[in-house]
């Protein structure tokens, strides 16, 4: 059958030829009428390209290894908006073209929540992207040419939906402040955002100290934006404190 099985890759039918064999004999056994055979074979065509869109689509959201939310200690924060958190992963504040914005201490959950969402919205049939700040802000930076730059500007105002982690944790120039303020612009009241940040938004002129479109970038941010905040201790140094504890025999 390797004739019938080129012509079928080359129809884009991967399933049914890498299939074909077993197609036949189950069509034979169940003694399939032609239209019955057609039907079977759209069927499993169908289901296999939406299987391998996923795939692809979970690829190029470079969410990573990430652990769901049937397993996030809800009891651990001394405060958290269960409700927010779940009308979130419901993908409400998309539907309504909205900003989330998470704010937390280190190791409390966030980017957790930050990568079940991005998730979500694959599996919805959003595109996405999940990028930490520093990634999104080095790839932008190291652009040679103006017209380099705004093909990736382009790039991240296209995504369904962008969630940039870790806004924060290091500090940059006014450079990056207003490479992130054209990223945020371009999406402003088009596409949703998610952000993740370990600071109110009063401490964020210290993540770009001496840039002038801070205010701005908050106020963008902000205008239609749903906006998380959890507190209590770092969960991850509880599970590390209680590794260490010498085991009672």
């Amino acid at each position: 059958m390797a004739p019938l099985n080129d012509t079928l890759n080359a129809l884009g039918l991967h399933h049914t030829a890498a299939h074909l064999d077993d197609l036949v004999a189950l069509a034979t056994k169940r003694r399939w009428s032609p239209i019955q055979l057609l039907e079977h074979l759209v069927a499993e065509e169908q289901q296999d390209r939406t299987r391998r869109s996923l795939e692809r689509r979970l690829a190029r959201a470079r969410i990573g290894r990430f652990t769901p939310m049937t397993e996030f200690d809800w009891a651990w924060p001394t405060r958290i908006d269960r409700a927010a958190v779940e009308a979130a992963l419901r993908l409400d504040f998309l539907a309504a073209t909205r900003n989330l914005v998470l704010v937390a201490p280190q190791g409390l959950g966030k980017t957790m929540i930050a990568q079940n969402l991005a998730h979500q919205a694959v599996l919805g049939g959003h595109r996405v992207l999940f990028l930490t700040a520093a990634q999104l802000l080095l790839d932008l930076g190291g652009q040679e040419s103006a017209r380099s730059l705004a093909r990736r500007l382009q790039y991240y105002s296209q995504q369904g939906l962008l969630v940039v982690d870790e806004i924060g944790y290091l500090s940059y120039d006014a450079r990056a402040a207003d490479l992130l303020f054209q990223v945020v612009s371009r999406r402003y009241e088009r596409r949703s955002l998610v952000l993740t940040t370990n600071l109110p938004f009063s401490d964020w002129p210290t993540i770009f100290p001496n840039a002038a479109t801070v205010t701005a970038l908050i106020d963008r941010v902000v205008h239609h934006a749903d906006i998380i905040s959890l507190e209590g201790e770092s969960y991850r140094r509880r599970v590390a404190e209680s590794a260490r504890k010498p085991s009672r025999g």
